[in-house]
């Protein structure tokens, strides 16, 4: 395995191994309430029915099914409120004074949305000091927001943890790598334990040179975010490099580059790269077909007129900055940049899980990467042409199949039963499956 690839699979590990850890203990407790639960669940079916009636009745009541159930809700609610606890980096910083610079910057490049945005991040905070060399350089504001976002670990890392990394040494990416600006590795950040308790950082394009160092933990929310304070800015002439403003990027350019030049040719030919480049102002989200996807698809595009493919184009497009994060949790329909009055050119958002689905009622298309993240812009990759109603066929589901009447109807012996269960529990999910299901579920978990 190339040695490149390691710090990659340290970093998915160190998460993976804190999020399991913070869910054996609750794993633990939730199975012994079940076990006991279904003990007595178990004590009270093998009585004989006349005892059920006795007047001893009264003292063994029989454990409700909705024991069970809530004690699972509880167990799913703990694993959601453990991956999305809210945060808000602004009001964070607003409680410590020496930090009040650098939390105006995150505000005035944006990058404090995107981090409130993210559930698994590392804020790598500067004084007002270091942040005062860092601006006496002049550098536009678009540089300082590569500059900053460089501070901006898509990892969790506490104190204790930064103390504690394998092998002493490990590389993080940075939100500045995530955007996809970052040439190679350069939006990596070396983490280094030192002699005497040091912790050191710097940039993976600096040489191998740690230029900061850890000074204390400002806020810690385990494993959403973490906040801690560097000596001084990370050095990367890669991050200081000159940037373009929004108004300034060349959409064509920058996708044709990623695996999308025959989109980018499509636009250029047909003129629609004006208006997805007027737009990146505002705010703009596009779907970029790969170059493999769309030279399939000419041999159709080709049959379309003028005005059918500019507006099959502009249906890539939409008017508004959507992260990927906020097409996961922001289901629904969508209008682009194709949509006028009464001709709606627009599609439905589905997310599972970490998919992001695209559904035209064409077809369904899948976000397959990330092309450029940089606020007010972001292009997404997909594995599919967007095709719109509105220009092509809808995909007809199949009918629903046709109920067999001369199927056998139950027994009554069957009817009983399943009066029985539902009397019992939920119908088809009895206390003693429901109770092996969880405990199935939290051994798994406890023998990682």
């Amino acid at each position: 395995m190339p040695s490149s690839i390691h710090p990659y699979l340290n970093q998915a590990g160190n998460i993976l191994k804190d999020r399991i850890h913070h869910i054996k203990h609750h794993c633990t407790a939730l199975a012994t309430t079940l076990l006991a639960h279904h003990s007595s669940l178990i004590a009270y079916n093998h009585t004989p029915p006349s005892f059920h009636s006795s007047p001893l009745h009264s003292t063994m009541q029989k454990p409700s099914a909705i024991t069970a159930t809530l004690a699972l809700s509880a167990l799913f609610l703990f694993l959601l409120s453990s991956t999305s606890q809210a945060h808000n980096i602004t009001r964070i910083l607003d409680k410590h004074p020496s930090l009040t610079t650098f939390n105006h910057y995150l505000s005035l490049t944006h990058l404090a949305t995107e981090i409130n945005r993210r559930q698994t991040i590392t804020v790598l905070a500067l004084d007002n000091a270091a942040m005062s060399s860092l601006i006496s350089k002049g550098l536009p504001i678009y540089t300082i927001k590569n500059v900053l976002s460089l501070h901006v670990l898509v990892d969790y890392f506490g104190s204790k943890k930064l103390h504690q990394i394998t092998h002493g040494t490990t590389l993080a990416s940075s939100m500045f790598q995530a955007t996809g600006v970052a040439a190679g590795t350069s939006g990596y950040v070396n983490i280094t334990n030192l002699k005497g308790g040091k912790v050191g950082f710097g940039a993976e394009d600096n040489d191998g040179k740690l230029n900061s160092f850890y000074v204390k933990s400002v806020l810690e929310m385990p494993y959403n975010i973490s906040v801690l304070q560097i000596s001084q800015v990370l050095t990367s002439a890669e991050a200081e490099a000159p940037t373009a403003g929004p108004s300034q990027l060349n959409l064509t350019a920058i996708i044709s580059k990623q695996g999308c030049k025959a989109f980018a040719d499509l636009l250029k030919a047909s003129g629609a790269d004006f208006t997805f480049e007027t737009n990146i102002d505002g705010g703009l989200t596009v779907f970029c077909p790969t170059d493999s996807v769309v030279n399939a698809f000419l041999p159709k595009y080709k049959k379309l007129t003028a005005s059918q493919k500019l507006s099959l184009l502009l249906y890539h497009g939409v008017p508004v900055y959507q992260s990927l994060q906020d097409l996961k949790s922001n289901n629904g329909l969508v209008n682009t940049l194709a949509t006028d009055k009464a001709k709606k050119f627009d599609f439905t958002v589905q997310s599972d899980g970490e998919v992001v689905n695209l559904e035209t009622e064409v077809v369904t298309a899948k976000i397959t990467g990330t092309v450029i993240d940089q606020e007010p812009l972001v292009v997404y990759k997909v594995n599919k042409v967007l095709q719109p109603t509105e220009l092509f066929k809808a995909t007809v589901a199949p009918a629903p199949k046709e109920v067999d009447d001369s199927a056998e109807a139950p027994s009554d012996d069957s009817e009983d039963q399943t009066a029985d269960s539902e009397k019992n529990g939920v119908a088809g999910l009895d206390g003693g499956r429901l109770v092996a299901v969880v405990l199935s579920f939290c051994v798994g978990v406890l023998l990682l």
